[in-house]
């Protein structure tokens, strides 16, 4: 009798900050060699992906009132692009407060920077309870959600479409005939969305995954338009339920939003009590879990019935990320629950995800 290989799980970390709680401590997250050791530490461990969080505000001050600061997200992921070789790179942007045509080609610039290994979180800017101040960044006033969903949506699409815009030989770097580029295979495209308009092609050739990963957060209720979707929910069978439906309405991939933290020099009652005594942590819409390394494999299989993977926001990155490093992912690898990915692999590959083809080459050959 054989017997059935696990369910892989697709593993990501948020390396925003200095974690998830928000009494987290550590050094300036604004420190570029900080994020360089982080992100150098986790794709050693063999994560899939890395994602960076950002906002149109910035950070609250920390729990003695001193102001922190970060870099732009999509800045972040582009510094260490050329520093990694197998991780993913998902910066999150907001279109709601960034210009389409601008965050395309910025998104496609990583994806070549990093040899196609890039990604890019949807931010939900303006959905949530400072989505007025987070509109005001940039001096617009906050729309409806339903209007804001389907601004959304639509640069979603158009990101989509500019990354069309260049077939993928139409660089052709001739230098007998001082052609660079077959200009019958640069498209232009021409958008005019209720709420801005574009006008293509990108400046930037296609990218090397033809599109970039997209993740859409499971609030955006924009599913159909995502390759992977992020499922926020306070149990197990509330992810399934959520996962359920965004399979349905034909999403690729689902990762569940998991907050932990975890047993180290000191159990992580005590260290989750010291930290509420600085600032509270309130329970969100993510599965959170306090306790041991064996809990959270428990909660692991759990999940690898119902999701095809796991994004992690550890409590304390200083704390909370070398346990997951030295005895979670070590062990989901010898159990064939998790596989790092491969040196050089697109970040399409390593997920399983194909590679879409170009909309334009599709009618120059039907």
């Amino acid at each position: 009798m054989t017997e059935t290989a696990p369910a892989r799980l697709r593993l990501a970390v948020e390396l925003d900050g200095q974690g998830a709680h928000p009494a987290a401590a550590g050094p300036p997250p604004a420190d570029a060699a900080l994020l360089r050791r982080r992100v150098a530490a986790v794709e050693q461990a063999g994560f899939d992906l890395i994602t960076l969080d950002d906002s149109p505000l910035p950070p609250p001050a920390d729990p003695d009132g001193r102001p922190v600061h970060r870099i732009e997200a999509g800045v972040r992921a582009a510094h260490v692009a050329t520093r990694t070789d197998r991780t993913g790179l998902a910066p999150t942007l907001h279109p709601a407060t960034t210009e389409p045509f601008h965050l395309a080609t910025q998104l496609a610039a990583l994806d070549h920077a990093s040899r196609g290994r890039g990604a890019w979180v949807v931010g939900p800017a303006g959905l949530g309870p400072d989505g007025e101040a987070e509109l005001a960044t940039v001096g617009a006033a906050l729309p409806t959600a339903e209007v804001l969903r389907q601004e959304i949506a639509d640069v979603v699409d158009t990101a989509r479409a500019l990354w069309d815009s260049w077939e993928d030989d139409a660089v052709i770097k001739d230098v007998a005939t001082s052609r660079y580029l077959d200009a019958e295979k640069v498209h232009p495209v021409d958008v005019a969305a209720a709420t801005f308009s574009v006008k293509g092609p990108l400046i930037t050739p296609r990218p090397p995954q033809g599109h970039l990963v997209v993740l859409l957060p499971d609030a955006l209720e924009l599913d159909e338009r995502a390759d992977a979707v992020l499922v926020g929910r306070r149990t197990v069978a509330a992810v399934a339920e959520r996962a359920e439906r965004a399979r349905a309405a034909g999403a690729p991939l689902v990762l569940a939003e998991l907050e932990v933290l975890l047993d180290a020099d000191v159990p992580a009652a005590e260290r989750l009590a010291a930290l509420d005594a600085r600032r509270p942590w309130p329970p969100g819409e993510r599965l959170r879990h306090v306790g041991s390394v064996a809990g959270l494999r428990s909660l692991l299989d759990e999940l690898a019935e119902v999701v095809d993977g796991v994004r992690l926001h550890p409590a304390e990155l200083e704390v909370d990320l070398p346990v997951l490093i030295a005895e979670v992912l070590p062990a989901l690898d010898a159990d064939g629950r998790h596989r790092a990915p491969q040196p050089d692999a697109t970040l399409r590959a390593t997920l399983g995800l194909p590679r879409p083809a170009n909309r334009y080459a599709a009618e120059v050959t039907s």
